[in-house]
């Protein structure tokens, strides 16, 4: 596939291979985008924000809804190309590709609330008579960087407010996942959307990301990614907005009078969907002494029953993770922590880029299938023996994007809503959950600022405030 550059599907200097993670075939081929590609994409996206922004916030909303009944009707061609490109089973890869419709609808909503607010200056001494309001104005350029693991939805999520609010937007896609990005961008210049309100550039980070970043007509950074490259983001950016999503390894606590049945149900479903490459994954299963050995043997029948293989076979559980040195690391982080006093209940057994849905019991809080972020299908459980030392090992961590407790104390729960430190608190589910209109976002290392896009939109806009000087 081309990129798109300035109105144009482009073809750039050289084709980087998009491979199945599964069986290692070639996809498709993308471009690598030059430097001069870059600079004629900035280009023409300073021009487009000019474009955007004098379009009314209905019209905005229409092209989005019309986007929107697209992708439904596409839904089959867009959910097999994130299968074929990033491994994820169909089923999931059905389920991400409506989220990302209902994604596109609520930024085609948030098109239409783009407000002012009175401020009431006759509030503050010596105001006289003056009058004021603010007016909320696009940043201009949005630069959208998205990974792997989401990589329609995690698009959207950036594409639709960043339209929505009335900018122009150049799109870095994973370069493990980007085929499924061009097709939505073909998707939104079917609908409607004016080329100069999205560009789509192809290339590794590590050739292009830097220039992207750096170049100060860009006005606004969305990046969802690991911590290391948001902070390298951070420092390239200058003085721009940014918003960062970044990584976490999300404790789930267990506490003795929680109903074990839930929680081992919910630990599947939110510790192994997509081969456990989900930020917001479940990996560190902080348990009760009471209850520990319960829910373990709870939990393995569980895990050892889901299946492993083909994503495109409907009775597959858990495809292959994106990469097989990832899938590599994540096996020896395993082993590691076996041999290191851990106990390997189940799984962790691998084939290429296949793992085995693993549990490590008796796991430390210094192995790093703890303390980093493992991004793959493995958790990990460690004991506990009060409230107080639960919640002080949520907290022992640099990140700080979710965390679940299970509980059917009200007091307890709202004890662990107040202190434990992430942006996202579940009671009585796992850690992976999220509505798609919902404030998201981190606290500590796990990043800065909101998606969901009536708070994307927040993010991709900026305020004037306006003082009326009346006679």
């Amino acid at each position: 596939m081309e990129m798109l550059i300035a109105g144009d599907w482009a073809a750039g200097s050289g084709a980087i291979p998009v491979l199945n993670p599964f069986d290692g075939s070639e996809v498709d081929t993308v471009p690598r985008a030059s430097g001069a590609d870059i600079d004629r994409a900035v280009g023409f996206a300073v021009d487009g924000a000019k474009r955007v922004k004098a379009m009314s916030g209905y019209e905005r909303s229409n092209l989005l809804m019309k986007a929107a009944a697209l992708m439904e009707e596409r839904l089959e061609d867009l959910a097999r190309t994130i299968t074929l490109e990033e491994g994820k089973i169909i089923a999931e890869a059905r389920m991400e590709v409506d989220r990302a419709r209902e994604t596109i609808v609520c930024s085609a909503e948030e098109a239409k609330r783009l407000g002012s607010e009175v401020v009431p200056l006759d509030g503050a001494p010596a105001t006289g008579n003056r009058f004021g309001f603010t007016l909320r104005v696009p940043c201009g350029v949005v630069l959208a960087v998205t990974p792997f693991n989401f990589p329609l939805n995690l698009v959207c999520h950036k594409i639709g407010p960043a339209f929505a609010a009335g900018n122009s937007a150049i799109l870095k896609p994973a370069t493990d996942t980007p085929l499924v990005a061009l097709k939505f961008a073909r998707l939104l210049l079917d609908a409607g959307i004016p080329p100069e309100a999205i560009q789509v550039v192809t290339g590794s980070g590590s050739e292009i990301g830097r220039q992207l970043c750096a170049d100060p007509r860009i006005r606004k950074i969305s990046f969802t990614g690991s911590r290391d490259v948001g902070e390298a983001i951070c420092r390239a950016a200058g003085l721009k907005k940014v918003t960062m999503e970044l990584g976490s390894n999300s404790p789930v606590i267990v506490l003795p009078d929680a109903d074990l049945e839930k929680a081992a149900n919910a630990i599947v479903a939110t510790g192994y969907s997509n081969a456990g490459q989900v930020c917001i994954s479940a990996q560190r299963i902080l348990t009760h002494e009471k209850v520990y050995g319960d829910l373990l043997d709870c939990l393995q029948p569980r895990v050892s029953a889901l299946t492993t293989g083909n994503p495109l076979d409907e009775s597959v559980n858990v495809g292959p993770m994106v990469r097989e040195d990832d899938a590599v690391r994540v096996e020896q982080w395993i082993r590691d922590a076996a041999s290191s006093g851990g106990r390997l209940v189940a799984g962790g057994a691998r084939d290429r880029a296949v793992v085995q849905p693993a549990i490590v019991a008796d796991v430390r809080s210094d192995m790093r299938i703890s303390c980093d972020e493992l991004f793959g299908p493995a958790v990990g459980f460690t004991r506990f023996e009060s409230v107080d030392e639960a919640i002080a090992s949520a907290n022992d961590t640099n990140y700080g994007l979710s965390a679940a407790v299970f509980t059917e104390n009200l007091d307890n729960a709202m004890r662990f809503a107040r202190e434990v430190d992430s942006g996202n608190i579940h009671i009585n589910w796992g850690s992976q959950w999220r509505a798609d209109l919902m404030p998201y976002g981190g606290l500590k290392e796990s990043g800065f600022g909101k998606e969901g896009p009536k708070y994307a939109v927040e993010e991709m806009t900026e305020t004037k405030m306006v003082v009326m000087h009346l006679p």
